[in-house]
């Protein structure tokens, strides 16, 4: 367990002990007092049945007290929600993207990023988009949690308050690798932050190797691998110039993997669907730049 990693956990941490608390103290009290009452009016103590009328402070306390109880844990729970709802003006702003199966941060300066990097005690706001089906960003050690709804935006905000790295989680199913979809917070200094933000190394990698960057950041390898393992979609290995049977409006032909074909499978890769596989990808149409697309087929080209 991570205390204060951010300024969230020891708050639902409290409001988790004081509803266990009291889950405990119903738990406990009730099977006492059921044993109680079973030895107490055993039939062998009380052959003959008697009939017993209400009791008004009794009726009263199981009212009351209960309500108190159920209002404690309200409060506690209602006040962590607001807190987590009201986003500091200072945040710095970064956009969560969730795609099966990944998550990509994209930085106000452009940047893009497969592990979300943030400096300590500055309030980060994620902005939350899904390209698919829901998903819920969720790092455990912060104790946030939010979902992300295809064509719909939520956000969540936090403060990293501990140096380290910690995990991101999707904590909704969605679909077949739902379980490989993780990624990670790295809490580093201000000084060292502001080193990596304006680190543009990515930025000026050309062919293969920028196409491997851009594979990377568009969770093209949680689908594909690069070793000829069968995944969701067909391997990337030895893609490049094979001959390939597909599916095309229920037509089944064979076609050359060439680079007018990888573009429209980027493209459009609903229209030719190798046969055998589903198709859950979503288009990347108007996405990506023909130099992007020409990166990436260059990288797969590599791949024999």
């Amino acid at each position: 367990m991570f205390t204060n990693a951010s300024n969230f956990t020891n708050d639902v941490d409290l409001t988790f002990a004081i509803i266990i608390g009291i889950s405990l103290f119903f738990l406990i009290g009730l099977t006492a007092l059921m044993i109680y009452f079973m030895v107490r009016y055993h039939h062998k103590r009380n052959p003959v049945a008697k009939d017993i009328h209400g009791h008004v402070g009794l009726e009263i306390l199981w009212t009351v007290v209960p309500t108190i109880l159920v209002l404690v844990m309200f409060y506690y729970g209602w006040s962590g929600y607001t807190d987590m709802r009201k986003v500091p003006d200072d945040a710095m702003k970064i956009t969560a993207t969730g795609r099966m199966w990944s998550w990509t941060f994209e930085y106000e300066n452009g940047k893009k990023t497969d592990t979300l990097v943030i400096p300590i005690d500055k309030p980060v706001k994620l902005d939350l988009l899904s390209e698919d089906v829901i998903h819920s960003l969720y790092i455990p050690a912060f104790r946030v949690k939010e979902d992300l709804v295809p064509g719909d935006t939520n956000y969540m905000w936090f403060i990293g308050q501990q140096l380290g790295t910690y995990n991101i989680l999707c904590a909704e199913y969605c679909g077949d690798r739902h379980s490989y979809m993780v990624s990670k917070v790295d809490v580093i200094e201000q000084q060292a932050f502001e080193t990596w933000y304006n680190d543009t190394t990515q930025a000026t990698l050309e062919g293969a190797e920028a196409g491997l960057a851009l594979l990377k950041q568009n969770a093209c390898m949680s689908c594909h691998s690069v070793d000829g393992t069968t995944m969701v979609g067909p391997s990337f290995k030895g893609l490049f110039g094979r001959n390939t049977e597909i599916e095309s409006n229920g037509i089944v032909k064979n076609i050359t993997a060439d680079e007018l074909y990888i573009i429209k499978s980027i493209e459009d890769p609903a229209a030719d669907v190798v046969k055998g596989f589903s198709n859950i990808m979503p288009a990347y149409k108007d996405k990506m730049t023909q130099k992007e697309l020409e990166q990436m087929i260059e990288y797969i080209k590599t791949l024999k």
